[in-house]
Parts: C-alpha cells; structure tokens; sequence
C-alpha cells in the first residue's frame, strides 16, 4: 500500500466507498491521516464501519476544516449535476481529487504510463504490463483495471506504474505528467458525466496534459476524433506523437496491415509479427490493441524484437472475447465487458455462424451500428432491461428470442446450436449494455456466465480449441 504520510494529521474527506474508495481510506488512515469517510449507500457504510473506517456525515459536517476531498470516479463532480457533497466542497474551497492523483504526489519520481480511450483500455493495458514485465522491468499494473492506485506497491525511480485512465478518473487526476500516454479511440460514451461528446473527448485528450519532449503520446487514427487530436499534437510539436492503426498504414507509426504488425516508427516499415498467429488477440480491434502496446513499450524503452515474443505470449484477459468452453466444437465466448454498442460491434466482426446473448441497461445510440454484422448472427438471445427496445430494432433483421435473463439464454443458445449444428458456431455473450439492471458489475455478470456454460452437458475437447476458434473467426 502507498504512504501517504503527507496527510498525516490532517482530516481529510472521501466520499464513495467502493473499491478505490475503501483502498484510499485505507492508504490515509494507515499514513496518520484524520479520515471522515462517507457513502450514502448504508451497506457501504456498514462495509466500512466493519473494516474499522471512520465515518463522518459529509452533509453536515464542518468543511472549514477540510482542504481535500477524495471522490470515487463513479460520482458525479461536474455533469450532470454535482453530487451535494462535491457541491459543498467547491463551495468551502475544497480541492476535488481521485485516489490516482494522491498515488502521483506519493510516488513523484516513478515513471508513468497512462491508457485512455473508449474500448481497449484495458486489454492494452494488461498487454503493456505484461510487455514491460518480462522485458525485465519493474511494473505495477492498476487504476481503472485491477487493484485501486493505492493498493499498488511503491516502486523506485526505475520503475514504472501502468494505468487504464477512464475519462472519470483522469477528470479528478492533477499532477501525472505520462512518461507515455496512449489514447486508443473515441466514440460517444458517458455523455452526460461530461456535458455531451465533446466534453468527453476533452477529458480524454488530458492525459497528454503537460507531456514536452521527450515524452510520448500514442494515438490511435482508426475514428474521426483520435485524427484531430493526432493532427492538433503534431502540429504543436511539445512531445513525441506517435500514430497507430489496427486496419491501415500510419507512416511514421506503428499499425497492422493484414493482419501483420508493422513498425514504421524509424520509416522502415518493418513486419514485426503476424498477430493471426496469436489467438489471445482476435480481431481488428485488438489489432490496434496490439499495435498500440508495440509503440508504447519501444517508447518506453523495450527492444522491438523483445516486444513481438511478449505479444506472443500474451493469455488474454477475462471477460473480453475470453474463450470458456468449446462444446461439442461451439466455441463458447464471454465478451462481458462489451458495455456499449462499439464494443460489441469489434467482438461480433471476428466471428460467423453466432448465437449473440445481448441485453441488459442500454446506453445511448442504439444497436445502428450493428447492422453491417448482422448477417454473421444466427440468432439473437435477448435479456435484461433493455429485451423490448433490442427485440423491435431486430425484429425481421435477425431470429430473435426474448430469454429474460442470462440463464434462460445459455440454455437458449445451447439448444439452438446443438439442433442447428453449425460448422464453426459461436455462442458469444457480447451484450452491448452495462450489467447493472441484473448484476453489480460486468465482471459478475462473466462469471455468471461463465459458471452456466461450465454446468452445461456436451463433449469436451480442448484439442478443438484453436481449430473451432479458427473456424469462427471472421476476421
């Protein structure tokens, strides 16, 4: 855990008691810090009263005395209204922070590396961590994937921490200047925590804030906005800007081009790796994924050919196109963290012959930009929340099957493809909506899943594995 010893004796508020809230509460108790915590949630503050945290109703309490308020990413400071606790601290003059910045004023002389953007952000984070670790470098791995900032080990001035940065999380994180920072792509999410799309993509743009030579941005070309913000660095010339691609050639940068990495960051264009070979990376997206920790990692240092073995050995990550079971020879895929319609349209272009379980707390925007996939879908299996709203944009375009819930789509599906008998069937839970109409969380939500396909009857062969999932593949 990190010291925090700057605090200590100081009260010092924090308001949210999930994971990165408990972790920082912690981390300031432990280092000597006066703490009055606060969730306005009964079970978190019965949670907290358990692990000995202190307590103070941040409604009434006296915030003259207070300088700092810690504020779990998920609440709300700005759009669309802030939450009355973060509205009473802007009032006395109190600064609004996230764990991830008290981590930056602990560990001020470590390296940084930060990941942003819409999807990815955690895959290529993982993939970097990974990359520096077996180069031989010593790594912490955290923030928006894995453990809370504070819960990280400290680490010298050789190390390096690697963070996935949300949009919420970088809002509220003031000091970290990124040794190297990547910004992956951008389409519409979280509209309404940033005052629509373009506040969003501002918040996504400051984790390049204060970067001067010779320190990296990575940005990914593949989406209008990236383009922009690539175009406007470039131009300013502070730092190092590097372009990637997961579909095209990026001159000067790093991309893939039918399906090999090419690195074309010295003007060479030279194929680094032909990542058709690495099944833990399917698909376009984690093409870019790929091309993306490839040029992060060069700028931090890491020889290219090191680089390539690390890809190679990458496992994957859970609950992204994560592969449970292969039954019968269908490939059975948990695509949980799919939240949004983007997500769910790069898991649904790398496979043919799919059952698609979707559904659940819809976000803005609809299923439009599906269709170009929807001759790849065998059947539609619909659950949650938003079953009604996806049963009339399918309906006639796609078999659908209203199932309610995750179990009665498993068993669904698995009836389906066992009757259809599909050379190269998927059945790929990719629900294109957030879990928090059935579940607390999409992690939750895959290990649902996860433990209804481990239950099901049928043949196993994990010889079949990578043949089925070849078969599948679509792209």
């Amino acid at each position: 855990m990190i010291d925090l010893g700057f605090f200590g004796g100081f009260p010092v508020a924090v308001l949210g008691l999930g994971k990165s809230g408990l972790s920082a509460a912690r981390a300031l108790g432990n280092s000597g810090a006066e703490v009055w915590a606060w969730d306005d949630s009964e079970d978190q503050r019965a949670a907290a009263r358990a692990r000995d945290i202190p307590l103070v109703d941040l409604y009434t309490c006296n915030w003259r005395e207070l300088t700092s308020l810690i504020i779990s990413p998920g609440i709300a400071h700005t759009h669309p209204e802030p939450h009355p606790v973060a509205a009473l601290a802007k009032e006395h003059g109190c600064e609004i922070i996230g764990d991830i910045e008290l981590l930056a004023r602990a560990q001020p002389d470590t390296g940084y590396l930060g990941v942003t953007g819409t999807n990815g952000k955690s895959t290529t984070t993982a993939l970097i961590g990974h990359i520096l670790e077996l180069s031989g470098r010593r790594v912490a791995v955290g923030g928006n994937l894995g453990p809370p900032a504070l819960d990280l080990d400290p680490l010298d001035t050789e190390g390096m921490y690697v963070l996935e940065m949300s949009s919420y999380q970088i809002d509220i994180t003031l000091s970290i200047t990124f040794d190297v920072a990547v910004l992956l792509n951008l389409s519409p999410d979280h509209l309404e925590r940033h005052g629509g799309f373009e506040g969003y993509v501002a918040a996504k743009r400051m984790i390049f804030h204060r970067q001067t030579t010779p320190r990296s941005a990575v940005i990914g070309v593949d989406d209008e906005a990236c383009r922009k913000i690539f175009a406007d660095l470039t131009a300013a010339g502070d730092q190092l800007v590097t372009p990637i691609s997961g579909e095209t050639p990026a001159p000067g940068g790093v991309y893939v081009q039918g399906g090999v990495l090419r690195d074309d960051t010295d003007g060479q264009a030279v194929p680094a790796l032909d990542l058709k070979e690495v099944a833990s990376l399917p698909g376009v997206h984690n093409w870019q994924n790929a091309a993306a920790a490839y040029a992060a990692c060069k700028a931090a240092g890491v020889a290219p050919p090191v680089i390539a073995a690390c890809l190679r050995s990458f496992p994957g990550l859970a609950h992204r196109q994560e592969t449970i079971e292969i039954i019968d020879g269908v490939a059975w895929i948990n695509d949980s963290k799919a939240t949004n319609a983007n997500a769910t349209a790069k898991a649904l272009a790398c496979y043919d012959g799919i059952y698609w379980i979707a559904g659940g707390q819809a976000k803005e925007g609809g299923l439009a930009e599906l269709e170009p996939f929807y001759p790849r879908i065998a059947h539609a299996l619909l659950i949650g929340e938003a079953e009604s709203a996806f049963v009339e944009a399918l309906q006639g375009k796609v078999p659908v099957t209203r199932c309610g819930d995750l179990a009665g789509a498993v068993e669904t599906a698995h009836a389906l493809a066992r009757r259809e008998g599909r050379a190269g069937a998927v059945v790929l839970l990719s629900p294109a909506c957030a879990s928090f109409d059935q579940f607390d969380n999409f992690e939750a939500r895959g290990e649902t899943f996860r433990a209804l396909v481990e239950a099901l009857p049928g043949e196993r062969d994990e010889r079949d594995m990578d043949k089925a999932l070849a078969a599948g593949r679509g792209a």
